[in-house]
């Protein structure tokens, strides 16, 4: 372990340094996963039996997009403490016979992944990268492949063909955002290709593919502000991967848990809508040589932060939040609140979280939709469904959610991070239903 000490440009320009190397989720869960190997954790295979040691950390990834790591504690632990955030965003992902060549022009047929603000992505050269999947013989194996130079653009019509392009714009996907590859005739290699000269792999090996198109300009910071893409969710990954591994030990377990599909509803065997966190809290247990039947005491002492970013006031409309419950820029850790559960914080949870900031120095400021808004949602109450547990919805505040390119304040990740590591520093204890130590 290790602790962090970084603030200020040093913490953003390493969280940019993070969003850059991780242009899809695979990528994110390789990027903490190499991380972790650094750090000296192990890495387990969820399809194996484990035999894990006092003292020692682990990691365990699920279809190559999800991660769940946790340190064994010294003796008897309470409880576990989980950190969860999600290492998906909203891009186009290709189909699987990805070039359309009619006319002039070689285009790539793909559809939109998760919620996007689709004008972003107009007008801006896009890269690709992804999940490869070649044979071996008689297996199959998985490589991650990222061109990261721009291969692609999806050209906006210009204003003297559509006059109205000012007075407010939809767009088909089928028609409108529909990116260009080449021309037609030119020498531009197809997609395979491409594949094949990056991995040094033959075209002929290439079974299938995930792959998407992403944004690849670098973050920036100016004055109060960072800018980058994919800040939603991957500065509250980032935040809580350095928490996880800056943490002393507590009576507690902590757990790093990063899930994929979030942007799209969680419900795949890596979300958090699947049996992932808790089969492997389950096989946790076992793995220490103790009954399964403790499972449901340690979590009953469980806490879990779900880390997903929140809307920040808009400088053009501030209208669009509710005026008691909004939070700015640098103003701290967001406490996310929501009448009908879209976030699951209630008052047991967001006092924790309070007294966790209060600790750590972190200013911390609470947001509800405005009442006639309702809204996105997060992980938090999807993964209490299958390990329930005491917790709270939090993030940071930002401008531009889903937009390709994402703003937010220039103090914030280092609270965050702090925050995390106070987290994962402490230990919860059921005192009574509705009291807790922490």
């Amino acid at each position: 372990m290790r602790l962090y000490c970084l603030f200020g440009d040093a913490m953003n320009n390493e969280l940019f340094r993070f969003i850059e190397n991780s242009p899809t989720a695979f990528h994110t869960v390789r990027t903490v996963s190499d991380e972790l190997t650094q750090l000296g954790f192990t890495e387990l295979c969820e399809g194996q039996a484990w035999s894990v040691n006092e003292g020692q950390g682990y990691f365990v990834t699920r279809n190559g997009s999800s991660l769940i790591a946790f340190v064994v504690p010294k003796g008897d632990f309470n409880g576990f403490m989980i950190g969860a955030a999600h290492s998906d965003s909203p891009c186009f992902k290709l189909k699987s016979n990805s070039l359309i060549t009619d006319g002039d022009y070689v285009r790539l047929s793909a559809e939109r992944y998760g919620g996007m603000i689709h004008s972003t992505w107009l007008d801006r050269p896009l890269s690709i990268a992804g999940r490869v999947v070649v044979s071996a013989h008689d297996s199959i194996k998985s490589l991650l492949v990222d061109f990261k130079e721009p291969v692609a653009m999806i050209p906006n019509v210009a204003i003297h063909l559509n006059r109205t392009a000012n007075e407010g714009t939809t767009y088909n996907p089928a028609v409108d955002l529909v990116p260009l590859y080449s021309l037609a005739d030119s020498q531009t290699p197809t997609l395979t290709q491409r594949i094949s000269d990056t991995l040094n792999i033959s075209q002929e090996d290439i079974l299938s593919y995930d792959l998407f198109l992403y944004n690849p300009d670098k973050g920036v910071q100016w004055g109060d502000f960072v800018s980058s893409p994919r800040i939603d969710d991957l500065q509250c990954v980032f935040s809580s991967l350095k928490g996880f591994v800056s943490a002393s030990p507590s009576g507690s377990m902590p757990v790093l848990a990063v899930f994929d599909n979030e942007e799209v509803g969680s419900s795949t065997k890596q979300g958090a809508d699947s049996d992932f966190l808790n089969c492997i809290l389950s096989k946790i247990i076992s793995s220490m040589g103790k009954d399964s039947t403790v499972l449901a005491d340690k979590l009953a002492n469980s806490f879990m932060l779900s880390c997903d970013n929140g809307h920040a006031v808009h400088p053009n409309h501030p209208e669009l939040t509710d005026k008691t419950n909004s939070v700015k820029l640098n103003g701290g850790v967001v406490i996310k609140h929501n009448a009908s559960q879209r976030y699951c914080t209630d008052a047991v949870s967001a006092s924790l979280v309070k007294l966790l900031c209060n600790r750590a120095g972190v200013p911390c400021q609470e947001y509800s939709n405005r009442s006639d808004l309702p809204g996105g949602s997060t992980l938090g109450n999807i993964a209490n469904t299958h390990a329930s547990v005491v917790t709270a919805d939090i993030g940071l505040a930002q401008l531009a959610m889903h937009s390709s390119y994402e703003t937010a304040g220039s103090e914030d990740t280092e609270y965050m991070v702090r925050l995390m590591t106070s987290f994962f520093s402490s230990s919860l204890r059921l005192l009574s239903d509705g009291c807790y130590e922490i």
